[in-house]
C-alpha cells in the first residue's frame, strides 16, 4: 500500500513537471490531458530496462511520449524478465516535454529463483533525465547528422532481503558482497538515426558507469571502482509503421570478484498498435550472474516482455 501511494505521488509530480516544462506554450490537444500526440508512431521509442525511452536494454536519443515540440507526453511501463535462475520486474513512469526533456522513475524488484541463493531478493529505485541536444532522427533525412541526446540515471539500491534464509545471515547490502557503494549515477550520450528509405533505425550509445548488474549489486567493487566507458548499440528494421524487429548489445564493466558480469544482448519485436499502447517481446541474455559466489556458471537468458501505455 505504501509503495502504491508513493508511485501515485511520483506520477502526479511528473505530470506537474511536464506542465511546468511547457512554459505555457499553446498546443492543439488531441486528448483530455492536453497532449497533441504530434509525433510519428514508434518515434517515442519504448522504455528500456531503466525507464528511459529506448529499446529493451539501450536508450535512444528519442524523447518519450508523443507530444510534439509544443506539447508533452507520458507513459507508464511494466517489464517482466524470466531468466534461468532469476526474475526481474521493472515498473515506473516517464514524462517527455517539448520533445526536448525527459524524466523518469523506475522500480526494480529482482528475485533469485535458482542456484544456492534461491529466495534472495534485491530492489532499487532509478531516477532518470534525458535532454535532446540537436538533430532530428526522422525529419533530417537530407543530413548525415543523427539526433543526439545526453542522459543521467541515478540508482539507489534498497538492499538485500531474505539473506538469512540462504545462509547469508546479516547480509543486507551489496556493499557486504564487495561493492563500494549502494548508489551511483550512469551518464550516457546517445546518437540515433532513422533511414526512412531503408526502413532502418541505427543507434549508438556511450555510457559512463560503475554499476554492477545494472546497479542490482551496487556500484564499484574490489576489482575496480572507477568509471568505465562502455559502448552500446541498437539496430532495428521497421517491418510496418506499427512493427519493428531488431537487436541490442550492451557492454558492461566487471567490478566484483563475486560476480562474472559480461556483455548483455537481446533480439526483440516491438509492436505499437496505437500511440497509446506498445509492447516489446524479446529474448535476453545477460551472461553469468554471481557464478563465482554460487558455483553456477551458466548464461542467464530468457524471455523479456514489456508493455507501455500513455500518450
Amino acid at each position: 500500500m505504501k509503495r502504491s501511494r508513493a508511485l501515485r505521488a511520483v506520477v502526479v509530480k511528473m505530470s506537474f513537471l511536464g506542465a511546468v516544462l511547457l512554459g505555457g506554450q499553446a498546443a492543439t490537444a488531441d486528448n483530455l490531458v492536453g497532449s497533441d500526440e504530434g509525433k510519428f508512431l514508434l518515434t517515442a521509442g519504448f522504455n528500456d530496462l531503466e525507464g528511459s525511452g529506448g529499446g529493451g536494454l539501450v536508450p535512444l536519443a528519442f524523447i518519450s511520449g508523443y507530444g510534439s515540440s509544443d506539447s508533452w507526453g507520458a507513459n507508464a511501463h511494466f517489464t517482466d524478465i524470466q531468466l534461468k535462475d532469476f526474475q526481474l520486474r521493472a515498473y515506473g513512469v516517464t514524462v517527455g516535454a517539448l520533445d526536448r526533456v525527459e524524466v523518469s522513475y523506475t522500480r526494480h524488484e529482482f528475485d533469485v529463483t535458482g542456484t544456492p541463493l534461491d529466495g534472495l531478493s534485491v530492489s532499487q529505485d532509478i531516477i532518470g533525465v534525458k535532454v535532446k541536444l540537436l538533430g532530428n532522427a526522422v525529419y533530417g533525412q537530407d543530413s548525415w547528422l543523427p539526433q543526439l541526446a545526453v542522459g543521467a540515471e541515478y540508482h539507489k539500491n534498497e538492499g538485500i532481503d531474505n539473506a538469512a534464509a540462504v545462509g547469508l545471515t546479516g547480509v543486507v547490502s551489496p556493499k557486504q558482497l564487495g561493492a563500494t557503494s549502494d548508489h551511483g549515477t550512469d551518464y550516457y550520450i546517445a546518437a540515433t538515426k532513422v533511414f526512412l528509405a531503408q526502413s532502418l533505425v541505427v543507434n549508438a550509445v556511450l555510457r559512463a558507469t560503475k554499476a554492477n548488474e545494472f546497479g542490482l549489486l551496487g556500484f564499484g567493487g574490489d576489482l575496480k571502482n572507477t568509471y568505465s566507458y562502455k559502448p552500446e548499440g541498437t539496430v532495428a528494421y521497421l517491418l510496418t509503421r506499427h512493427l519493428a524487429v531488431g537487436s541490442e548489445i550492451r557492454t558492461r564493466p566487471h567490478n566484483l570478484s563475486v560476480d562474472d558480469e559480461t556483455t548483455a544482448y537481446d533480439v526483440f519485436l516491438g509492436w505499437a498498435p496505437t500511440k497509446n499502447l506498445s509492447l516489446v517481446a524479446a529474448y535476453l541474455n545477460i551472461g553469468g550472474v554471481l557464478g563465482p559466489a554460487t558455483g553456477v556458471n551458466r548464461h542467464q537468458d530468457g524471455p523479456y516482455i514489456s508493455i507501455q501505455a500513455g500518450f
